[in-house]
């Protein structure tokens, strides 16, 4: 009778672990990282601007540091914009914050004229980062073109994980892409959302053709209401292409991607608690239909 019992606990308890992992299948993996701070620098700052930069991002002199080339800036940039527009010095620095799992990314910006924060974060998204707190500044104004370079690096030091070159080369062309649809639409924000809206319909409609891949560019547009000529589509055509053609993980990429829009309508719209208590309810309601469904067809198999 007490063995019966006794297994009986053992079931019991068995279900109530297995509940919980289900609840926090990651707790125990990010809790390993959560908090992780990595901060790169331009190669090319003085001493006192690395000393002020370090003091800007609230961290001491003991942080994980790494340092940025101008090289490096070349090497990922150099196939979408001439030499003159990337310069001769390393100068943008990033600081990243490995955040809880399912959070998101969120990206704060200080002296960057161009590309914005929400820019930074969907081309991180494409690189294959997630869940960070990124912080991208400089001494001085400066374009941040060059700027995802270092929140890659800074990504791959502290998670240990090496991020594959071509998900860098084709996240840097999309801060180019996404900065020159910004100019030619005056609205980096309204970029940022029609970049993010092309990159789900592709994981959506799984295009073949190039001129597939210009319908959804066109029909995009169209929903945005923006207006792009020939050569932009053209280079966001192929930018689509290899963007297709990356390993990614589509699943993690939406709900990125979901994280991010929220962030990105924040920005656009001032009823920011609504929609984020309208998007965690509906998550909510979707997750316990799911464990429901889970239970009931465990049930049906027994």
């Amino acid at each position: 009778m007490k063995l019966k019992r006794w297994k009986k606990i053992g079931m019991i308890a068995l279900t109530a672990i297995t509940a919980v992992s289900l609840l926090v299948p990651s707790m125990a993996s990010a809790d390993a990282v959560v908090g992780e701070t990595v901060v790169t620098l331009g190669k090319d700052l003085t001493g006192t601007q690395r000393d002020a930069i370090l003091k800007e991002m609230g961290v001491g002199t003991d942080v994980r540091t790494i340092e940025v080339t101008n090289e490096e800036e070349h090497q990922y940039l150099g196939k979408y914009i001439s030499k003159a527009t990337i310069g001769t010095r390393a100068i943008s620095s990033a600081k990243i914050v490995l955040a809880d799992s399912g959070k998101g990314i969120s990206v704060k910006t200080n002296n960057i004229t161009t590309i914005t924060p929400s820019m930074y974060a969907n081309a991180a998204i494409t690189a294959g980062i997630k869940d960070a707190d990124i912080y991208v500044t400089a001494p001085f104004k400066v374009s941040g073109t060059a700027g995802l370079t270092g929140i890659i690096k800074a990504f791959e030091t502290a998670t240990g994980q090496k991020i594959d070159e071509n998900k860098k080369q084709v996240a840097n062309e999309e801060i180019v892409r996404t900065s020159e649809v910004a100019e030619q639409i005056g609205d980096p924000n309204k970029a940022a959302q029609f970049m993010n809206r092309v990159k789900e319909e592709i994981a959506k409609e799984n295009p073949q053709t190039p001129e597939e891949y210009k319908d959804i560019i066109i029909n995009v547009s169209n929903e945005f209401n923006i207006n792009l000529n020939e050569q932009t589509i053209n280079q966001l055509v192929q930018f689509a292409q290899n963007f297709s053609q990356l390993n990614i993980d589509w699943n993690q990429l939406s709900s990125q991607l979901e994280n991010l829009r929220g962030d990105i309508n924040k920005i656009l719209n001032d009823e920011q608690t609504r929609g984020i208590i309208d998007s965690i309810l509906e998550w909510l309601g979707e997750f316990f239909k799911a464990i429901g469904d889970f239970f009931t067809s465990s049930s049906s198999r027994q």
